[in-house]
């Protein structure tokens, strides 16, 4: 009851603390910029990220933008660009997020380990301190993996549906707009949206998709838009390197799946030899051995059956 009650506690003393620094916000733009890309698909739904985020503006963030750590700016960046978080998070709020993090985590496990006193507060502050370190690091590192997943599946269809569209006399452009307009949103629609909008901007073409590569960091991406840019350049026809591209994109991702059904019968070796196997050998043997020990204790006659 004890612990319940510092949990309650903690989360309400949270709540009105999130309340009172609300105003830390960003400030509400009156007129939006006409030139301005639209914003990606929210990636992430965090609630320690939106409730940590009035305080870090408020407190953390305007120290934080004026310390020189360009090359950890110019790192994460890209990373948060790839896990598609760039409106709701920049390089400086996600150095600010972690420090939050290495001073709040400590400080909540000391708070209650005085209640409880098991642990030494020393090394509380050390695992907590690292784990609020890793933690930012390690949760765009898995909106990455899932945002991937998503372009890759997502990728034989888009690529089929604009081969469709280049054969039905639209240009690349034109087609990568009737995409985005009829197909089903996901993060690779919402990349081309982008791309749509850079080209608005005056971008190039080459360098629009190029970007769309440098954002999504995927090797799939990456050589289908060095095949793309390489054919533009050389006026060869982008409906027949469609073709070819959904074609070997097709043969990959089937090779990918038998790579990954082979690795699924090794790891479900470990959990049968540590959890099927004696459980077989108990029903098998249990009897057995039972009726020996019986046998042994009431002098072995009789017989084993």
């Amino acid at each position: 009851m004890l612990i319940l009650a510092y949990i309650l506690i903690g989360v309400s003393i949270y709540i009105l603390v999130y309340e009172f620094f609300k105003f830390g916000g960003p400030p509400k733009k009156e007129k939006e910029d006409a030139t301005k890309a639209p914003p990606l698909t929210p990636t992430s739904q965090s609630l320690i990220l939106r409730l940590s985020m009035p305080i870090i503006r408020t407190y953390l963030l305007p120290s934080v933008v004026n310390l020189k750590i360009d090359n950890f700016r110019k790192e994460k960046k890209r990373v948060i660009a790839s896990a598609g978080m760039v409106d709701e998070i920049t390089p400086d709020e996600l150095f600010s997020f972690k420090i939050l993090l290495i001073v709040s985590l400590p400080l909540i496990a000391i708070i209650y380990n005085l209640s409880l006193r098991v642990v030494n507060p020393l090394i509380l502050m050390l695992v907590f301190g690292s784990i609020g370190y890793v933690f930012p690091d390690l949760w765009l590192k898995n909106l990455i993996q899932t945002r991937q997943n998503k372009i890759r599946k997502a990728i034989p269809f888009v690529v089929d549906l604009l081969s469709l569209c280049t054969e039905a006399g639209l240009d690349f452009m034109g087609a990568i707009q009737r995409v985005v307009e009829k197909a089903k949103k996901s993060p690779l629609i919402d990349e081309l949206q982008y791309v749509l909008q850079e080209l608005k901007l005056g971008t190039t073409r080459a360098q629009s998709l190029r970007n769309m590569a440098d954002r999504i960091d995927m090797t799939e991406i990456s050589s289908l838009v060095a095949v793309l840019v390489t054919a533009d350049q050389m006026g060869a026809s982008i409906s027949n390197v469609l073709k070819e591209q959904s074609a070997q994109i097709r043969s990959e991702r089937f090779i990918r799946a038998e790579k990954e059904g082979a690795k699924a019968s090794q790891k479900i070796l470990f959990p049968l030899i540590l959890f099927i196997v004696p459980a077989v050998f108990i029903v098998v043997l249990g009897p057995i051995v039972a009726r020996l020990i019986q046998q042994a204790f009431s002098g072995g006659g009789g017989g084993f059956f």
